[in-house]
């Protein structure tokens, strides 16, 4: 488990300053790690501590979070506050955020479990690949008879056995195939698999909150829906690997332990909080504002939800709520709701220095994501220092003269200096080195600010 230290150093690699909230969410993280180590009776009694961060949008409290639960490997989940609607108005219910955690859980839990099978589920598909690619007579023969068609004496009799000859050319065909598939000659061949078709619930119900599988329900007495598609050797490796994969792992212990990983690890980050809170004005849009925040405070305090999967206790999960609270204040958050969020965490607007920092340092950089795009098509794009200050001061300029989005100003004001170079890289030419440096930002930004014709750059 990383130090508070080094969970710090690993955020400053993706996010640009505000090292106030990533003290705050670094020491969260390693307390959930020293509760893990304490003697049981001690651990029920020490909750979560809840952090809610204040800033204006766009200065980094959503990737914190994102960035966080990958570096523990938790599931997390990401819900709008917003969305949700008091009891008896339309809209999703809160207990809908644990049950997408639960989902996330799972999805993590099963990963890690095929991941540790891969090797033995990919070496099952292929041996199915070649039963496909070299039907034997002897499969055909030794195929178990539909004890239904033994009772009404409609079965057909076995085919001959195999002689010894046809039997050994069978086995050298084999090995010749398996060789040719060792050696990928037989990617794009053809062959016809049987797949699954996964049902889903209705786009009404999902949208309510209800996700209900009737198989599941009636203890998986209807039948499974299955077709036949006709793939390429390395679509038909992939599909039956997941089949192997799947047949290898206990999806009960899967549930068991994603339970548990939900209930100790989960993070959920609860966005848009400021816009739930205010006055009550009992009538119009504010009307359930006040009652989502008492629907999402025995969530946040500790209670049992039902889900598909069984009871989840929210107790221990780890609440991380944000918001700009431009209009509103955290004290307009009813008592009890605030009271959960006891660590409060300021992050600071970002100034022209962050955004040139933000241009360049972190490890996944706009202008490395563009130069990577690009160079795909045969562009080898480099920025100059100067080119760099002249993105940020424009960046900065657009976000004081109107709405401030932070640093997504950056990727609106990118595409519009690298339109002319995104639009006319094709691929067909030659590597092509161009440098963006000072002149060339001003030459196709200036039309844009000389005017104040911002309007551009609002989203």
């Amino acid at each position: 488990m990383l130090t508070p230290r080094e969970i710090v150093e690993s955020l400053d690699r993706y996010i640009i300053g505000q090292g106030e909230a990533k003290r705050a969410v670094a020491v969260a993280l390693r307390n959930r790690y020293r509760r893990s180590r304490l003697k049981p009776e001690l651990r029920e009694e020490i909750t979560p501590k809840n952090i809610i961060m204040m800033g204006p949008t766009g200065v980094g409290k959503t990737e914190i979070a994102r960035r966080l639960a990958k570096l523990v490997d938790a599931p997390l989940v990401k819900v709008e506050a917003t969305k949700f609607t008091e009891v008896g108005y339309v809209g999703r219910d809160v207990d809908s955020m644990i049950r997408d955690l639960v989902e996330a859980s799972i999805r993590l839990c099963k990963d890690k479990r095929m991941a540790a099978v891969r090797i033995v589920a990919e070496t099952a598909a292929n041996e199915r690949l070649i039963d496909l690619l070299v039907p034997g007579a002897e499969k055909r023969a030794s195929a178990p008879m539909n004890p239904l068609q033994l009772l009404l004496g409609g079965g057909q009799p076995n085919e001959p056995a195999q002689t010894e000859e046809e039997q050994a050319q069978h086995r050298t065909r084999r090995e010749e195939v398996a060789a040719q598939m060792r050696a990928g000659q037989l990617e794009e061949e053809l062959v016809e698999v049987e797949v699954e078709q996964s049902g889903t619930g209705s786009d009404a119900m999902l949208a309510m909150g209800i996700d209900i599988n009737l198989n599941e329900m009636m203890g998986g007495l209807l039948p499974k829906q299955k077709k036949r598609r006709r793939v390429n050797v390395r679509e038909a490796r992939r599909i039956l690997t997941q089949e192997e994969s799947e047949k290898l792992i206990d999806m009960d212990d899967v549930i068991r332990e994603a339970i548990d990983k939900a209930e100790q690890d989960g993070i959920i980050f609860i966005d848009e909080i400021d816009k739930i809170a205010g006055a009550q004005h009992g009538s119009g849009p504010d009307v359930s504002r006040e009652g989502v925040q008492r629907d999402i405070l025995p969530i946040v305090e500790g209670c049992t939800v039902n889900t598909k999967y069984g009871p989840v206790k929210t107790d221990f999960i780890l609440f991380i709520a944000a918001g700009a609270f431009h209009v509103s204040k955290v004290s307009d958050l009813i008592p009890e709701l605030q009271g959960r969020f006891p660590i409060r965490v300021k992050l600071s607007a970002l100034t022209e220095q962050d955004y040139e920092r933000i241009l360049s340092q972190p490890e996944h950089a706009i202008t490395k994501q563009y130069a990577a795009l690009l160079e795909t098509d045969n562009v080898a794009l480099q920025f100059t220092d100067d080119a760099l200050s002249a993105i940020a001061h424009y960046a900065c300029r657009a976000n004081e003269s109107s709405e401030n989005i932070g640093a997504r100003r950056l990727h609106t004001i990118m595409e519009t200096v690298l339109d002319d170079i995104s639009f006319n890289a094709s691929g067909e030419h030659p590597l092509v080195k161009v440098i963006v440096d000072e002149n060339y930002v001003k030459e196709h930004l200036s039309d844009e600010f000389d005017g104040e014709d911002l309007e551009k750059f609002i989203l």
